[in-house]
């Protein structure tokens, strides 16, 4: 089991570069309304993985986001439970839905029990977070794919 703590906003900094390797979407990491969690090493102290979500408007949706693990852990089962404890606690804060956007993650999240989705859908569901408005507005929105799991 992955030892996963609260970010912290001293901890933004270090998880958008870690992100950004990732290439995962950096919009919104600081605000109240994303929550995200990490996971460090304990020889070096640097992030070695990610994971959290952001809620819609009502809190009854999650935007499953920044599950990530250094390329030379993957394949290990730490980003299956990463994305569990994700949806985990998206539960917990009331979320009947979870829905994320990935292009190249599919058979990943399949895994995990996500559908394809249609884009347009989560954009309504989840109107009100960083990573939709962001996509929304740049165009991006169309470009994107979607995956529904029901919680």
């Amino acid at each position: 089991m992955i030892n996963l703590t609260r970010a912290t906003d001293s901890d933004i900094t270090e998880i958008s570069e870690f992100l950004r390797i990732a290439d995962l979407t950096l919009s919104g990491l600081g605000s109240p309304m994303v929550h995200l969690w990490i996971s460090r090493d304990k020889m070096t102290g640097r992030i070695f993985a990610t994971t959290g979500y952001e809620s819609s408007a009502d809190g009854s949706h999650a935007l499953i986001r920044s599950v990530a693990v250094e390329r030379e852990l993957r394949g290990t089962g730490i980003g299956l439970e990463l994305a569990q404890f994700a949806m985990d606690r998206a539960v917990e804060a009331g979320a009947k839905q979870a829905w994320l956007f990935s292009r190249r993650s599919g058979p990943f999240w399949q895994k995990v029990g996500f559908t394809s989705a249609d884009t347009n859908d989560l954009a309504a569901a989840l109107a009100s977070t960083h990573q939709v408005q962001l996509f929304t507005e740049t165009g991006q929105l169309g470009r994107e794919v979607a995956w529904t799991k029901q919680l």
